[in-house]
């Protein structure tokens, strides 16, 4: 279902007063950082149902939507649903589409709440609508209820998406003392890039996959007060000849248009997210695996040399077309494509005598989850840790000897990205040997918080 931190586990846990059924990760928080909505897995421990996908936990909310199911609202609106009841018919099948994804089958579970049809819990309504669904019961809840995750003063919140080669991700978040507070963080792998290097196109389905997963974005972040949503493209839609059709729909959905990154500016917003607050020896040499390229950037307070290589997990992927698992040849073939893209970023970034290398993204974070023997996803126990050379050439050997099926059932792998990180591991090691660094910081930040970071300091400076 996504990332878990320890941390967020202890709170939900005292939110609900017990054990949480099944697993889940947080997606909306409160403005003083704790879970406001989860996203639960839809088959708890037992192996059982579990049809509520999204469950509100604030206390505060939970109390304030009670008092509207106190005074009688389920059956009043099911009784009287005429404007607010349109479209629930269509609430019901998003939701159970949505819950689909994460389960094959699940879909046939009921929509909100697990019913199919009408009002069966203002709680999952408002849940529903504050995770990004469109949901008429749900936004009339929150007409009533609101501001009920806000702070007094209101400070202004943005969105920033990273639309990516493999993914597609959401941040909100407002100022905090020259950084950003995260109010809701999400991913979810869409494979945009799927054939654009072979083809030079966007591929419909991935195309339907992409957008499909953005609309939910903005509507979150709109639920949760952002006026204005950055939506930064990269190597995919770089690479993309005809990209009208998604220019036209991030116009439509968030209003204003998105913005195609060069490979450079990729590094400098990478180099910004990843290097914030950050105190360790400089300067600082920030690399990013993406699926379609990989950015590295040297700097010190600011990126002073940065480049951008097409080379990246999933084009490494569909240019070799590996067995499964890969043979010793298709390694070799990865290594030499990866050898001969690395090679220009050397001459323009060299190596430093001294600092930090930092690895951020995808590869890199699961790679270090999987040598920390993580039984699930915790950012906080990856962020900033130490990877070693040998750490990761040891777990890079392990999932080269694994099927596609084998990698995701590991618990620490995102769906979707079991069939490319051998191609990213393959690049990790490249970029330590090649750099001479035995060992590498690993960042949950980069150009996701760079992209929120530019707007907040856009906005306090006027």
């Amino acid at each position: 279902m996504g990332e878990l931190r320890a941390s967020d586990l202890a709170l939900v846990r005292e939110q609900l007063g017990r054990e949480p059924q099944s697993d889940f990760s947080v997606l909306v928080r409160c403005a003083d950082g704790h879970p406001l909505v989860i996203r639960n897995h839809p088959v708890d421990a037992e192996g059982d149902p579990f049809p509520t996908l999204y469950w509100l936990t604030c206390p505060e909310a939970v109390k304030a939507v009670s008092r509207l199911e106190a005074d009688g609202w389920i059956k009043r609106l099911d009784e009287t649903l005429g404007g607010i009841g349109e479209g629930l018919d269509d609430s019901h099948e998003e939701y159970a589409e949505e819950r689909a994804r994460w389960h094959e089958g699940a879909r046939d579970w009921g929509g909100v709440g697990g019913t199919r049809k009408g009002i069966k819990c203002l709680h999952a309504h408002y849940a529903n609508h504050v995770a990004g669904g469109r949901d008429p019961v749900g936004r009339w809840v929150a007409g009533q209820i609101e501001p009920i995750h806000r702070d007094e003063d209101l400070s202004p919140r943005v969105a920033a998406v990273d639309m990516g080669t493999n993914s597609i991700r959401l941040l909100v978040a407002e100022a905090d003392d020259g950084d950003v507070r995260e109010l809701a963080r999400d991913m979810v792998i869409t494979r945009l890039g799927q054939g654009v290097d072979e083809r030079g196109r966007l591929d419909p389905e991935a195309l339907r996959r992409t957008l499909k997963v953005l609309e939910r974005y903005v509507r979150r972040a709109r639920g949760l007060g952002v006026e204005r949503i950055r939506v930064g493209a990269t190597s995919a839609v770089r690479d993309a000849v005809e990209r009208e059709q998604l220019e036209d729909a991030v116009e439509l959905m968030t209003g204003s248009g998105i913005e195609v990154l060069t490979g450079e500016q990729e590094a400098g917003l990478t180099f910004l997210g990843a290097t914030v607050g950050l105190e360790a020896e400089s300067p600082f040499l920030v690399f990013d695996i993406g699926g379609g390229s990989t950015e590295l950037v040297l700097g010190t307070g600011e990126p002073e040399r940065a480049i951008s290589v097409d080379v990246g997990s999933v084009r490494v992927t569909e240019r070799v077309k590996p067995d499964d698992p890969p043979s010793s040849e298709d390694l070799d073939e990865m290594r030499r494509l990866v050898g001969e893209g690395l090679d220009q970023a050397l001459d323009l970034v060299p190596p430093p005598r001294r600092g930090t290398l930092i690895g951020v993204a995808g590869t890199t974070t699961t790679v270090q989850a999987l040598a920390l023997g993580l039984d699930r996803y915790d950012p906080e126990a990856i962020h900033r840790t130490e990877l070693t050379l040998e750490a990761a050439a040891d777990v890079a050997q392990l999932l080269a000897s694994m099927t596609n099926p084998k990698r995701a059932a590991l618990p620490v792998m995102a769906p979707g990205r079991e069939d490319v990180i051998v191609a990213g591991c393959v690049i990790l090691l490249e970029i330590m040997d090649r750099w001479g660094f035995e060992w590498c910081l690993v960042s949950e930040r980069d150009i996701l918080d760079g992209l929120a970071l530019e707007m907040v300091r856009e906005t306090a400076s006027g």
